[in-house]
């Protein structure tokens, strides 16, 4: 692509929605199926993905109940990252409303004061921030093989790039979500308002193994897709699905505007609710790049960029947390196809 011409194209004609090219005979249910467990076989190293980066500037702190437990990360003395259970062990105040003093976590019920370190009946847990995410470990939970860090997706340096970090819970399990972004075919079908044009191009099949020497990597699901901008204008990529660990599908722009960029899609378990159903957390991390010179101005205009990033990737969550939420509901039931 010419790096000089604006990356804008113009439909030949404008096709109604109903018009399009049918894509339910490539989206079948056992092709889903079969990239889902692949993608569920692959090694997390028991780590979820918690909230965004940024949360932890000054004297912020993320808060979480992920699979059941209570967790809570902060900065602790010297900024360095610290995070553990979110129960008091005194008489077990939720510290998730405590607040940080100057990298020390105040319980606000009786002052038990938490540097981080092991202290009064508190241990620390292992976390981790990728720069744009903050992770934390839970071996109990995830009952795997532990690994040192999580499997965090290559991506453009954040210095570089604009970035925004979206959350919104479902009922639902990861499964559905992480199915939910394997299925590009319902793109252009459910999401009219932002993407037309879309023609999944290759499917090649992953082992989805341990990562071992036989492990040839995840499913890679290739897509030729048009984002709306108005009208008949619209910006022509091609992007590329893929799941490097069971909780996490990331979509690459290959070719085309933004080549390079990606969008990260994070599904962490919370526990149950009131009526006993699962909810799970999507924390989507949209790290944007291009090379054009005007680039750099938006990325100064980041912090009034931002809340419409989220807000773009709110409303496909309000129908993907939808889709996610109706495929929990019919497999609970034993009434789900395929």
């Amino acid at each position: 692509m010419n790096r000089r011409r604006l990356p804008l194209s113009l439909r030949r004609r404008a096709v109604p929605w109903e018009g399009q090219r049918p894509t339910w005979p490539e989206a079948r249910p056992a092709v889903i199926a079969g990239a889902l467990k692949r993608a569920r076989a692959r090694p997390s190293g028991n780590w979820y993905v918690v909230g965004a980066s940024r949360a932890l500037r000054g004297d912020g702190k993320l808060a979480r109940t992920v699979a059941g437990q209570e967790v809570v990360v902060w900065r602790g003395p010297g900024g360095r990252l610290a995070g553990g259970p979110g129960i008091c062990p005194h008489l077990g105040a939720p510290l998730r409303d405590s607040p940080v003093r100057c990298g020390t976590l105040v319980c606000h019920w009786h002052g038990l004061a938490l540097d981080g370190t092991p202290y009064a009946g508190w241990s620390p847990l292992p976390v981790h921030d990728d720069g744009l995410l903050v992770w934390i470990r839970l071996d109990s939970v995830g009952g795997e093989e532990p690994l040192e860090e999580p499997v965090v997706p290559r991506r453009p340096g954040t210095a570089r790039s604009l970035t925004a970090v979206y959350t919104g819970v479902g009922v639902c399990e990861p499964e559905d979500v992480v199915a939910n972004r394997l299925d590009p075919w319902h793109g252009a079908w459910f999401h009219p308002y932002s993407f037309v044009d879309l023609t999944v191009v290759d499917t090649r099949r992953g082992t989805g193994g341990t990562g071992g020497a036989h492990d040839h990597g995840p499913d890679v699901l290739t897509v030729d897709v048009s984002f709306k901008v108005a009208g008949r204008l619209v910006v022509p990529v091609r992007a590329v699905f893929t799941a490097p660990e069971p909780r996490t599908v990331v979509m690459r722009i290959t070719e085309g505007e933004g080549a390079g960029s990606v969008v990260e899609t994070h599904a962490t378990p919370l526990g149950a609710d009131v009526a006993g159903r699962p909810r799970t957390a999507v924390v989507e991390a949209v790290v944007a790049s291009s090379p054009r010179p005007g680039f750099a101005a938006a990325r100064r205009a980041a912090p009034l960029l931002r809340p419409l990033m989220r807000a773009a990737a709110g409303r496909l969550w309000k129908d993907d947390l939808a889709y996610a939420e109706r495929r929990w509901q019919l497999r609970s039931t034993g009434r789900f196809p395929g």
